[in-house]
This record gives structure tokens, sequence and C-alpha cells, in this order.
């Protein structure tokens, strides 16, 4: 049994930032970082785009950047959060930028300002097309300076331990020996990221299994909004299977065109603003494209833009699409929509704070009310080092009393017992996945809601069975998460009966639906 002051659970930007703070300010106290993967393995890593941050007064203003939000949002964001959200920005920029992380600038000094869909201003800063790696590096390289912050890498976090609604930490498997401990905890932070893997083909890492909010659903803390899953356009298209290489919004921001196979720009048909919509027109625009044609991708033509200065702004893409046979110069980039965040989550306050007494949520496992039915590019980063630091700030009130409970918790008892088939595992995940991503997709139909429910229903009883007779072990937990998952998205689609930003559900199809 291991005591600690802070179990920070997620090693992304949010649980990073957040631990950096509070290791400054306590530099007595302990803090804990569980992460299932290497440190630097997380959603926030694979960010291309960047951080949507007003800076140029004169240009913008935080009441555009605002406006942009609730637009996007569809009606569903908390005003007050948007706003709060917003105006911090700068100062989280500020902070990143004495921590290290560097951002590109133009010939006058002065950072390099993007344009993603849904804004009405250039204000994301970026780091070329790996954004979010950037600032990984640099927060990482910080938090290993700091005695009292120990990173537990290949661990993974079983469990929430609760009792009476109060948070007592969580526990924790060891991968390479396969023992679960109790880490016991003043508070808990979960920073766990999205549910990309859910669906199979995702931007997201494979490590994104909803694993927070999963476990938050079993500690019966509050879970809002999960049908609100936001699907990015423009995913590099080929037949493989897993996680998909991203074509950053920022591309079309550049001045690239989406066609179809015949060369037709359809976005044209469909929205006032084109290619720079916000993201849930896109994407719902090429599904339907899609199913009219039949074809199995759309395309993204660059062929009219400077080559040469896309290199420089995109490099990581242009060599990805280089490698994979297409020459932008020339060659359209096949392009598909792939699941790319999650919207709901586990609901927090302004302060982070869970229904669950000392727990705490940030990142894209939380529902803050920012993002509403559809999120804007790029406001993704901005509300989790936000988010971080307001948790930092309530925890760090002086005058704050943390109220605990005693309670007697045993260490899990190790017995041998027979391993789980890998093979039945990675089968009944490729089933969930493609159950999802027929079931629950961009646009839904009632009817295959209700079906896939039961099956959900079903796979969680037989999976709960088997973990009760065999070794278990983080595949095991990674499945029952997702299926967990899966649960809470298609039964909140099914209670949902408005269609807003990024859900689009109907009684029955209009068009025949292609196996994906």
């Amino acid at each position: 049994m291991t005591n600690t002051n802070y179990l920070i659970i997620g090693s992304g930007v949010a649980g990073l930032t957040f631990a950096l703070r509070i290791a400054e300010q306590f530099p007595d106290k302990k803090i804990t970082i569980v992460t299932k993967a290497n440190a630097d393995e997380s959603n926030t890593k694979y960010a291309q785009g960047g951080i949507a941050i007003v800076t140029d007064k004169n240009e913008d203003s935080y009441q555009k950047h605002i406006e942009d939000t609730l637009i996007c949002g569809d009606g569903l964001c908390d005003e007050a959060v948007v706003k709060m959200v917003v105006t911090e920005g700068p100062k989280r920029l500020k902070e990143l930028i004495e921590w290290g992380a560097k951002f590109d600038k133009n010939s006058d000094g002065n950072l390099n300002l993007g344009k993603e869909g849904g804004h009405s201003e250039n204000r994301v800063v970026h780091h070329k097309d790996q954004t979010g790696h950037e600032i990984e590096r640099a927060i990482l390289m910080q938090v290993y300076q700091k005695d009292n912050i120990t990173v537990l890498d290949h661990h993974f976090a079983a469990d929430l331990i609760t009792a009476d609604n109060y948070c007592l930490g969580a526990l924790v498997l060891d991968e390479s020996t396969k023992q679960i401990s109790t880490y016991l905890s003043d508070i808990t932070l979960l920073a766990t990221g999205g549910i990309g893997h859910l669906y199979g083909h995702t931007t997201n890492p494979v490590i994104a299994t909803g694993d927070g909010i999963a476990m938050a659903y079993r500690a019966q803390a509050k879970i809002k909004e999960m049908e609100f899953i936001q699907f990015h356009p423009t995913a590099f298209y080929d037949q493989s299977t897993g996680s998909k290489f991203l074509i950053s919004e920022a591309v079309r921001g550049f001045g690239a065109y989406l066609r179809t196979k015949k060369g037709h720009r359809f976005m044209i048909d469909y929205d006032a603003r084109e290619e720079l919509a916000s993201r849930d027109i896109v994407s719902q625009s090429i599904d339907l494209e899609l199913k009219k044609s039949g074809d199995d991708c759309v395309y993204l033509d660059c062929t009219h833009l400077d080559i040469e200065a896309f290199k420089k702004h995109f490099p990581m893409i242009y060599n990805h699409c280089l490698k994979s046979g297409i020459d932008i110069a020339k060659d359209w980039i096949p392009v598909v929509p792939a699941q790319h965040y999650i919207c709901g989550g586990i609901v927090v306050d302004m302060n982070g704070k869970t229904s669950v007494t000392n727990l705490f949520a940030c990142g894209e496992c939380s529902q803050t009310g920012l993002h509403g039915a559809n999120r804007l590019a790029s406001n993704s980063l901005l509300e989790a080092l936000v988010y971080s630091s307001r948790i930092y700030e309530y925890l760090a009130n002086p005058n704050l009393e943390i109220k605990t409970i005693k309670k007697d918790v045993q260490e899990i008892e190790t017995t041998e017992k027979p391993e789980i088939d890998t093979n039945y595992l990675a089968k009944l995940k490729a089933n969930l996945q493609h159950l999802m991503r027929q079931n629950a997709g961009i646009v839904r139909y009632d009817s295959d809601l209700i079906k896939a429910k039961e099956q959900l229903l079903n796979w969680k009883q037989e999976i709960e069975a088997i973990g009760n007779t065999h070794q278990i072990n983080t595949s095991y937990y990674e499945l029952l998460n997702m299926i967990t998952i899966g649960y809470l998205i298609v039964t909140q689609s099914i209670e949902r009966h408005e269609n807003r930003g990024g859900f689009v559900k109907f009684e029955s199809a209009s068009f025949v639906k292609k196996n994906s």
C-alpha cells in the first residue's frame, strides 16, 4: 500500500501541468503520476494544429473567440465557462513559453497565427504541425526535474477506491509484474484523455480507451453528453485498421480544397464557410457525399498552394503523404472522417471538481461546458491548460480544508488464475469497434442504437464473468472500459431527441449504409 498526497492518472498536458504547478507550490508534498504507456504517450502528443488563444488584439478579440465557440457548440455551451477559458488563455500561453515550449513566429518576430475551421480570425498558436508534441516535451522536461514527483510508466489505473462518495485513491496494476497495488491519496485527478480506440478508426493513439470516464462511472460520478462525438473530417485514408494519421484542420485553413473523386468542390453546396465550416458540418457533409457516391473517401486538394510554404508549415504531413506515395504538388490527399474527440465526459464545475468528493477531472475526459455539442478546433489544449490551472488554484488556497474520511482499505490479494485468451480479447475488441462504427457513427439511427445497447449489455456481462475466473490484465481492463464507454454513448444517444452540433440521429436510414 502506497500513500501519496496527489494521485494523477494520465500524463497528457492536463495531468502534467497540474503536477508541475502543485509540485512547485508544495515541495514537501508527494505527487504520483500513473500512466499506462510511456509518460510522453498521450492525445496531447498527437495534437497537430495548436492552441486557440487571442493574442492579436488589433485583429481579434475575446468576444470574437467566445462567439465562435458558442456558435460551434450549437447552443449547449456554458457561456460563463467559455468566457473564463477564453480570457485566461494568454496567461496559460505565457506559462508554457516560460516552461520552454517554442511556437512559430513570423518575420516580424510575432507569433505566427493559424486559422482553422469555425474561427473568424487567425488565432491558433502552433509549432509547425507538431504543437502537442512540443508542449509535451517542454512540460515533461520540467516534471522530471521535480524531486517530489514520481512518474509510474507502464502502470494501469484499474479502478478508483471510494467510500461514502469520497475518492480515497486507486487500484493500480503494474504491467510488468501483473501485481495490483493500492494507492491512497488525499486528492485524485483523472486526466486520462479520450475514447478513440473504441471506434478503431481514430486519430487518437491506441491508449485512448476511455479509462478515466469508465472508472468515474463505476464510482458513480456524474457523466454527461457522451453522445457528442467529434469526428475529424480529414484523417488520411488507407485500408488498414487502427489509428489514422491526421491531416490537420490547419491545412484547410492554409487554403486546401475538399473534392469528390470526380473533382467537385462539394463544401460550397453545404455551408457558406466552405472548407472552413466547423468540424461537425464538414464531417457530416463528407459522410453524405460518400453515402451518395458509394466511394471510400474524398480528397484534399493542395496542388494550387505554395508547396515550399506548405513544407515549412506542415513538414510531418508532407513527409507522411510522400512516404504513402502522395506528392501533394500534383496528387490529391485521400481523406475520410475518423473519431477525434469526445465533447462529453465526467461532469466538473469551474474548479474541476466532480460529483465525488476529492475526485477531480481535467482535459478530454471531463465535461466542462466549454464545447457544448461540438468542439471548436484547437480549444482542447486551451481547456486542458486552463482547467489544470483552475484545479491547482483551488487546491493551493491556504484556507481550503480538504475533508477526508477514515476507512480501512485492504490490499488486493493475488491468487493464481488462468490467463485470458488473447485471441478472445482481440476478437471481441474488433467486434466492438465495428459495432460502434456501424451503429454509433457520424449519423445514427434509433433502431441501430437499440440493437447496440442490447449487444453491449451482453458483452459487459460476458467479460465481467470472465474477469471473475481469470487473471486480469491491461487488455482486459481496457476492453471492459471500452464496452462501458460504448454503453454510455449509445444510451445517451437514445435519450437525446434533438440534433445538435456533432450529434445527428434519425428514426431510419435515408441511404443504404456501407460497411466501414
